[in-house]
């Protein structure tokens, strides 16, 4: 991949910060509403938007989806700094965002393949692009936790809006080798149902699947009841929670080097069950944390854990999945990733307003550890599945050994 494809793999899903909802609204249960309300829109549209993207210049979409993210970010900027936001407004910009989501996801991991010339190189392009893209959904909000305590919301906006003309200037920089949209006969409800199909009766997908959307719903709506933390529980503010965040950032960035130093695909479902072990155990913990240092110490394992899940879950699907099914399938990962988010959310903002932030976290922590143990003892036969693909596809040679 050449200097133009890299910079690409840079755009990242840029995700408003809670502070700024707690903020306005006081309320864990509101919290809730607002990511709820974004992210469900993803979950509802996900297996559509799989089948359009199949049938669309993945390019052209990307810049049209990056070109609305970047309208609904100055819109929220511009409604910030004039002080005229409401929590209504809210909810429909995080809404319009969620839709965005639904086709960028797909769209952006379909036209990976597009973009690494040497098949030898795609495994390594997806770890790299899985780590990054996660990466930046972890980093992203200890960066605006430190925006926010210095200088505000609206200026955390406006700098995320201008972010995407840079994103906008690589993708029409690019210069690609020419790619087939495969034109379809059958509906797109029957595309649909294939791509279900393919899902649910491939044991290794099925399985991560699964385990991600376990993740989703229980492991990261942590992000969510942060502002509780850093302002109840640790007794601080705005920069309490910019170095809880930033503490997830480091942790996830560990993460994304150790993912992109990886040689091959092999062992990553491992690392995925282990992960999410890390993730729980670090999640219960730090619901019983009360001290900033122990806090932070804890945030790096969490932001580790929930991005090992993130990105090496992506990798091996992408690595898995037949060309012709890769934007449905992503779709459906897109729904498990995302889409189950919003009723975490939702859930998170509930059991934090009846037990408290700290017995959700540990609640929802446990739930991961189980997901871990489930998913241990899937590995046998999702290995034993894998390795054959990965052979086929010349991911890994036949000496090679896990």
């Amino acid at each position: 991949m050449g200097q133009r494809q890299r910079a690409v793999l840079a755009a990242v899903l840029h995700r408003p910060c809670p502070v700024r909802d707690y903020r306005l609204t006081q309320s864990a249960l509101l919290l809730g509403v607002v990511s709820f309300a974004g992210q469900i829109i993803s979950f509802v549209a996900g297996p559509f938007a799989g089948v359009l993207v199949e049938r669309l210049n993945r390019r052209k979409l990307l810049v049209w989806t990056q070109a609305a993210a970047a309208i609904q970010s100055l819109a929220l900027a511009a409604l910030t700094l004039v002080h005229a936001i409401t929590l209504w407004e809210i909810i429909a910009l995080t809404a319009l965002q969620g839709l965005i989501n639904a086709f960028d996801m797909p769209g952006r991991q379909s036209f990976l393949v597009q973009m690494v010339d040497d098949r030898n190189d795609l495994s390594n392009a997806i770890a790299i692009n899985s780590s990054m893209n996660n990466a930046g959904r972890l980093i992203g909000p200890a960066i605006a936790g430190l925006v926010i305590g210095a200088f505000g919301e609206g200026w955390c906006f406006l700098i995320d809006g201008i972010s995407y003309f840079a994103v906008i200037a690589s993708l029409l920089a690019m210069r690609l080798r020419p790619f087939e949209i495969r034109r379809h006969s059958s509906s797109m409800l029957e595309q649909i149902r294939e791509g279900w199909d393919y899902i649910s009766t491939f044991p290794p997908i099925r399985a991560i699947l699964i385990l991600i959307a376990i993740i989703s719903l229980m492991g990261y709506p942590y992000a969510v009841l942060l502002p509780i933390f850093a302002g109840q529980v640790l007794h601080g503010g705005p920069y309490t929670l910019g170095w809880l965040s930033s503490a997830a950032g480091v942790g996830a960035l560990i993460s994304a080097i150790t993912l992109t130093l990886r040689k091959s695909v092999l062992g990553l479902t491992r690392m995925l069950q282990l992960s999410a072990g890390i993730l729980g155990g670090g999640l219960v913990l730090f619901g019983l944390s009360h001290t900033l240092w122990l806090s932070l110490m804890l945030m790096l394992f969490v932001g580790f854990g929930l991005m090992q899940c993130s990105a090496a879950s992506n990798t091996v699907i992408q690595s898995l999945v037949t060309e012709d099914k890769r934007a449905r399938v992503m779709s459906y990962y897109t729904m498990a990733f995302f889409g189950s988010a919003p009723f975490g959310c939702l859930l998170a903002g509930v059991l934090a307003h009846h037990i408290g932030a700290p017995y959700t976290v540990m609640l929802t922590g446990a739930f991961c550890i189980a997901g871990s143990l489930w998913f241990m003892f899937k590995l046998p036969r999702v290995n034993a599945i894998a390795r054959p693909i990965y052979q086929m596809k010349g991911l890994v040679s036949a000496e090679t050994e896990e």
